[in-house]
């Protein structure tokens, strides 16, 4: 039986490469002189921290990562951006979640969106990924239609076609 997965994966050398840019770029500009931004990218935890100054610096720098993120091919629908919380002395931080996975909210979402289609399809829920099984490559075909006509606010992938 044709199967393929719905995954919602960022690449993480391509994040790095991304946020790299974006730092060089946002320190480099004029208004950001003499200011004392930091913008850092956990690897393991897949969270941007940005500290500065004010709330119009952290709205320069949310922009320029999101540029950034859209020149290199990655869908800026994978942040997660919380709130600014103040740190130490006039400073302000913000932790941005890069989201890895489809949460089970989404993956039902995209089921119940796939079985209310009325397509001769079974998709299941297996940990971060959602996979689809039917009889014609067809129906997958539509399935993958189907899913790229709605907004799950979060970016997803079709991999592992098999039939």
């Amino acid at each position: 039986m044709p199967t393929f997965d719905i995954v919602s994966k960022i690449d993480g050398q391509t994040l790095d490469n991304a946020i790299n840019i974006a730092k060089k770029e946002i320190l480099n500009r004029y208004d950001f002189n003499d200011s004392k931004s930091t913008i850092e990218l956990d690897k393991k935890t897949n969270v941007i921290t940005v500290v500065t100054e004010n709330d119009m610096r952290i709205k320069a720098i949310q922009d320029a990562i999101i540029s950034r993120m859209v020149k290199q091919q990655l869908d800026p629908k994978a942040m997660d951006f919380g709130k600014e919380i103040a740190a130490s002395g006039n400073m302000i931080r913000k932790e941005i979640k890069i989201k890895q996975g489809l949460d089970q909210d989404t993956a039902k979402k995209i089921v119940k969106k796939i079985k209310d289609s009325g397509l001769k399809v079974q998709a299941s829920i297996m940990d971060d990924q959602v996979r689809v099984q039917a009889k014609k490559i067809d129906d997958l075909q539509a399935v993958i239609a189907l899913c790229r006509k709605e907004s799950f606010d979060q970016p997803l992938q079709y991999i592992n076609m098999r039939d």
